[in-house]
C-alpha cells in the first residue's frame, strides 16, 4: 500500500498541468473552465493507470503522460465539431456531409444577414413586416402555387400539416408509401406525432383509386401522398396516377397533401436525374398542398418548404405551431439567393453545375490532376444521394489509391485526417476519389495528398 502512495503522490496536480505550454495552448483555445475540466479528467486517468500498475511512476514520466493525454483529448474534441471537408466521394448530397452545398450568392447572403438585417422589417413603411415575404414570393413564382411558407425542415413541415389539417380525424395513405428515410424518420411516427390516425390502403406494391374511395368516411380529414425518397418498387406495381388522386379527394371535399421529397423545381432529366417530381408539375395536377426539401436538388440550406392553396397555407401560418417551426434569417436568407438564381437558371447552383458536368470533362480532370503520380484512373459512377434519385447514376473518372505497405482503410484514414480532411470511399481493397464533388479551389489539395501518399 505504501507503495501504491508513493506513486501516486509522482502524479501532477491539475495546476501543475495547467502550467505547462500544452495547458497553456489549451486555455487559450477553449477557455479556463474548459481546460481545467480536460485537466481533471486526464488527471483522474493518470491516477486510474498508476493505481493499475500501467503507468510509470516517476514524477517527470506521468507529466510527460498527463501532458500527452491532454494533447489528445484536446485534439479529438477539436475534431468533433463543425469543420470543412473536401468532399470525394462522388455523392452529390451527402447527409453526413451536409447535403447541398451553397452558392457563392447563398454564402454571401448569410453573411449580409449574420448582423442586423430586415426580418420583419418594412424598410419602406418602417413598419413591421412579414417573415419570409420575399422567399414566399420566389416559391410561388417558381412553383405555380397559390401560397408559400417555410419552416426548419421537411420533417417539420409534414408535422404542421397533418396536425393542422387532419390532427383530428384521419389520413388515408397507401401501405407502399410507409417509408423509412435516413435518421430514423418514419412517416407512420410523424403522422402518430401529429394526432392523425392513419389508415392504410392497398398493398405494399398495388394501390387502386377504389382503395382510397373504400376508405373514406365521415371522419376522413385528408389524403396524403408520399415520395419513397430512396425506396423504390420495381416490376408488378401501380398506384393511381396524380390528378386522379386529386379528383377522388375534390369529389369528397377533402384535401391532397403531397410530401414532394428532394425539391427538384425544374426537369433535370437531362443530367440523368429520374424518378423525381417536379414541384410545379405536382401543384399543376391538382394537389393542394406540397412540402419539399431545400438542402436537396433544391441546392439551398436545410428546410421545409410548403406550397399550395391560399386557404390551406393560411391555416398553417396561423397556427400556433408555425411559431415553433418557422425559419431563422440565415437559413431564409439562403434560400432567397438559391431561389432567385433558380429564377435565372441555377447555372450557378452548385448541385446543378456538378450534375452538369459530363463524363468527358471528369475523366480529363481526373487525367490532369493525376498526371506524374502513381495512381489508376477507373470508370465508375457518382451518386445523387440525400434519399433523391436511387436509381439516377452519373459516369465519372474515379482516381484508385493503393500502397504496396498501407490497407485502403489506412490511407482513406490519412487523408480523412488531413487538413482540410479528404473524405473518400473504399471498393474491392482501393481507396476512390470521385472529382464531381470536388471544387475547383479543392483540387490543390487532393494533388498535395496524393504525392505525399505515393513517397
Amino acid at each position: 500500500m505504501s507503495n501504491l502512495n508513493d506513486n501516486l503522490r509522482h502524479v501532477p496536480s491539475v495546476d501543475q498541468l495547467l502550467r505547462t505550454d500544452a495547458g497553456g495552448n489549451l486555455r487559450d483555445r477553449v477557455g479556463t473552465r474548459r481546460a481545467t475540466n480536460i485537466a481533471r479528467s486526464v488527471i483522474a486517468e493518470i491516477r486510474a493507470a498508476v493505481r493499475e500498475g500501467a503507468a510509470a511512476a516517476t514524477s517527470n514520466g506521468l507529466l510527460t503522460e498527463a501532458i500527452q493525454r491532454l494533447e489528445a483529448t484536446a485534439e479529438r474534441e477539436s475534431q468533433s465539431g463543425l469543420k470543412a471537408v473536401i468532399n470525394a466521394t462522388g455523392v452529390l448530397l451527402h447527409t453526413n456531409l451536409g447535403r447541398a452545398p451553397l452558392s457563392s450568392a447563398a454564402r454571401d447572403a448569410i453573411d449580409e444577414a449574420a448582423r442586423y438585417c430586415s426580418l420583419e422589417y418594412d424598410l419602406e413603411s418602417g413598419a413591421r413586416g412579414g417573415r419570409g415575404t420575399r422567399v414566399e414570393s420566389l416559391l410561388k413564382d417558381l412553383t405555380g402555387a397559390e401560397d408559400a411558407l417555410v419552416v426548419n425542415n421537411c420533417a417539420a413541415a409534414a408535422l404542421l400539416i397533418l396536425q393542422v389539417l387532419a390532427g383530428d380525424g384521419e389520413t388515408i395513405v397507401s401501405r407502399g408509401e410507409l417509408v423509412e428515410i435516413g435518421g430514423d424518420f418514419r412517416v407512420p411516427d410523424v403522422m402518430a406525432s401529429s394526432g392523425t390516425r392513419m389508415v392504410e390502403v392497398g398493398t405494399t406494391n398495388r394501390t387502386h383509386l377504389h382503395d382510397y374511395r373504400g376508405a373514406i368516411n365521415a371522419n376522413t380529414r385528408m389524403i396524403m401522398r408520399v415520395h419513397p425518397s430512396n425506396y423504390r418498387i420495381v416490376g408488378f406495381a401501380s398506384s393511381p396516377e396524380r390528378a386522379e388522386l386529386a379528383n377522388l379527394a375534390h369529389e369528397a371535399g377533402l384535401p391532397l397533401y403531397e410530401d414532394g421529397g428532394s425539391g427538384q423545381l425544374a426537369d433535370l432529366r437531362k443530367y440523368g436525374v429520374v424518378d423525381e417530381p417536379v414541384v410545379r408539375e405536382i401543384v399543376e395536377s391538382g394537389v393542394d398542398v406540397v412540402s419539399f426539401s431545400g438542402d436537396k436538388l433544391l441546392g439551398s440550406a436545410q428546410a421545409g418548404l410548403i406550397v399550395g392553396k391560399r386557404e390551406i397555407v393560411s391555416q398553417l401560418r396561423k397556427h400556433p405551431l408555425y411559431r415553433a417551426l418557422r425559419s431563422d434569417k440565415l437559413r431564409l436568407a439562403a434560400l432567397e439567393a438559391t431561389l432567385v438564381s433558380h429564377q435565372r437558371g441555377a447555372e450557378d447552383v452548385p448541385v446543378n453545375q456538378m450534375l452538369s458536368a459530363t463524363a468527358e470533362e471528369l475523366e480529363q480532370r481526373a487525367r490532369n490532376l493525376a498526371e506524374g503520380l502513381d495512381v489508376e484512373l477507373l470508370a465508375g459512377e457518382s451518386a445523387l444521394g440525400g434519399g433523391a434519385g436511387p436509381t439516377s447514376m452519373f459516369p465519372t473518372t474515379l482516381i484508385a489509391l493503393t500502397h504496396p505497405k498501407k490497407s485502403a482503410q489506412e490511407i482513406e484514414h490519412e487523408l480523412r485526417n488531413l487538413s482540410p480532411p479528404i473524405i473518400a470511399r473504399i471498393s474491392e481493397g482501393k481507396v476512390l476519389l470521385d472529382l464531381r464533388t470536388v471544387f475547383e479551389d479543392q483540387l490543390p489539395a487532393i494533388r498535395a495528398a496524393l504525392a505525399a501518399l505515393s513517397k
